[in-house]
């Protein structure tokens, strides 16, 4: 008989809340989607059903919008430099960090030279975001976001 030790069940346990949350996240949005396409639906089928009646367009309320959040659609170069920026702080960080909890528990092996990979992710996202930054030298400048 197969039987599941308290170790092994803490781990499948352990394993199980990232996948759930992931799966979870991923459940809402698609809810959410379908949620608002339904409400477009059924708006449209009732403006035709008035239309039917004889009632004038020009007096019914305009047709929902699906929302799919601030800037959708929208360019705006700052929302890229800002998300390397973010990204390439996030890696470098993580990798100093990794790197120094390995120097700490392992002291006779170089096992620290794992955060160098993150790090080096951090510093090529933060090179990127340097390079795409939006310049404002008065000529084209890039107007304000929309949130």
């Amino acid at each position: 008989m197969f039987r599941i030790s308290s170790d092994s069940f803490i781990s499948i346990f352990a394993m199980a809340i990232p996948i759930v949350a992931i799966i979870g996240g991923i459940t809402a949005g698609i809810v959410k989607t379908i949620g608002q396409q339904r409400l477009a639906e059924l708006a449209h089928k009732e403006r035709i059903a008035a239309l039917e009646r004889g009632v004038d367009p020009s007096k019914l309320p305009p047709p929902p919008v699906i929302d799919f959040g601030p800037g959708y659609g929208v360019y705006n170069p700052m929302r890229r430099y800002h998300g390397l920026l973010i990204g390439g702080v996030v890696c470098a960080v993580a990798g100093v960090s990794i790197a120094a909890f390995l120097m700490i528990m392992e002291t006779e092996k170089n096992a620290w030279a794992v955060g160098l990979i993150p790090i080096g992710v951090g510093v090529a996202l933060l090179l990127s975001a340097m390079l795409v930054k939006p310049r404002n030298d008065g000529a084209g400048s890039v107007p304000p976001p929309r949130y």
